[in-house]
């Protein structure tokens, strides 16, 4: 009911907000007047947009070689710069639920797999001994659609059937997207894409 919601309300705001250019069109005086007439909201939302912002890749990579992933847990945003500079995709993720779970640094992916199984890690398995020893993959898999796998054990980039995950700290240590993101990043990154977390 909330999304459904949320819908309608981005429609109204899209149809008001074409009529409004309509009219600011034939009369510029019109949109000044509603802008200086709409609420200041920049107090309620800076909180929510000031981390998930557009970077450049600079600070964080020498070279754009095989393209590049960044993944800001604080923010929880995942960067993606492609070799050539032509591409760049950010995205909202999940991330580790605790410190202790979160791993930073450099690593690289070393597997694209669509239609991922899963087995927990013994960590998960000790922690959550209710949990199955496999789960293949579909609609039950925690990996989504697509994974990307890392050089470090048990890491890796993936989807999530469950979209609540996204935006919060959810994870044992991954890195979650809504499966349309993992999927057009699937196909963006490569085996040997570059990849950092902070």
């Amino acid at each position: 009911m909330r999304n459904r919601s949320t819908t309608v309300l981005t429609r109204r705001h899209f149809l008001g907000g074409s009529a409004l250019a309509a009219g600011a069109l034939a009369a510029p005086s019109v949109l000044a007047q509603t802008v200086e007439m709409e609420p200041d909201v920049s107090t309620t939302v800076q909180r929510n947009i000031s981390s998930f912002r557009a970077l450049d890749w600079q600070p964080y990579f020498a070279d754009l070689d095989n393209g590049a992933i960044l993944v800001d847990t604080t923010s929880r945003a995942l960067h993606f710069w492609s070799h050539d500079r032509s591409v760049y995709k950010l995205y909202p993720t999940s991330v580790p639920l605790t410190e202790d779970l979160t791993r930073r640094g450099r690593t690289s992916v070393v597997r694209k797999v669509e239609g991922p199984d899963w087995r927990p890690t013994p960590a998960m398995k000790k922690r959550n001994p209710e949990w199955p020893d496999y789960v293949p993959p579909g609609p039950d898999n925690p990996l989504g659609t697509h994974a990307l796998y890392l050089s470090w054990t048990y890491y890796r980039i993936h989807g999530t059937h469950d979209t609540r995950k996204i935006g919060r700290r959810s994870s044992n240590g991954c890195i979650g997207l809504y499966n349309e993101h993992i999927a057009e990043l699937f196909g963006l990154a490569k085996v040997g894409t570059q990849v950092l977390l902070i």
